[in-house]
């Protein structure tokens, strides 16, 4: 097999957000032979205007993404105990392309938060939300990563061996997974 096409999805919009650190420390690791990381400023889902204009060239894209990916990584804040709601809107409009990009797709998830417990629920209620789809969801190891914005160095590289090594065996075993 070629180098593998990697697909970084974050729950987060901020530029500089722990969550699109801790995709590239992945990709990082990875060492894909292509990353990209998706764009999900979508416009909110609405059936209406799905109905009225068709799906739109953005979500498009992002399905056009998942669908051309060897493998996925996707890494969510922890909003009120789930994830995003950025991330869940993605989700939703691309189950609307009429298509399943997702099927049989190796996919990580992980997370990055500000708390203590480092986004574990976000990750359970995500995993939850990608049922439907019938990815590859890969059970392990997990990456919380806790208290984010301490983890990081200048130049968005993990600080803490833990979390390295643990991201570091994830990306092993997804690795695995693409050559299945």
């Amino acid at each position: 097999m070629s180098a593998p096409v990697l697909l970084g999805l974050s729950g987060s919009l901020r530029k500089d957000a722990t969550n699109r650190k801790l995709l590239r420390e992945a990709a990082r690791l990875f060492d894909a032979g292509t990353y990209v990381e998706a764009d999900l400023h979508l416009p909110l889902y609405d059936g209406d205007v799905e109905n009225a204009e068709g799906i739109p060239a953005v979500v498009q894209t992002l399905a056009d993404q998942i669908a051309a990916a060897d493998a996925i990584v996707i890494s969510t804040p922890e909003y009120n105990k789930g994830p995003s709601g950025v991330l869940k809107n993605a989700l939703d409009w691309v189950s609307r392309t009429g298509s399943n990009p997702w099927v049989d797709k190796p996919v990580a998830v992980m997370s990055a938060a500000a708390g203590r417990a480092g986004g574990e629920r976000a990750q359970m209620v995500l995993r939850g939300f990608m049922v439907p789809f019938q990815p590859r969801i890969l059970q392990g190891p997990e990456v919380h990563l806790a208290g984010s914005s301490n983890e990081f160095d200048e130049n968005g590289k993990l600080t803490s061996e833990h979390y390295t090594k643990t991201l570091q065996a994830l990306m092993a075993k997804l690795r695995t997974e693409v050559d299945r």
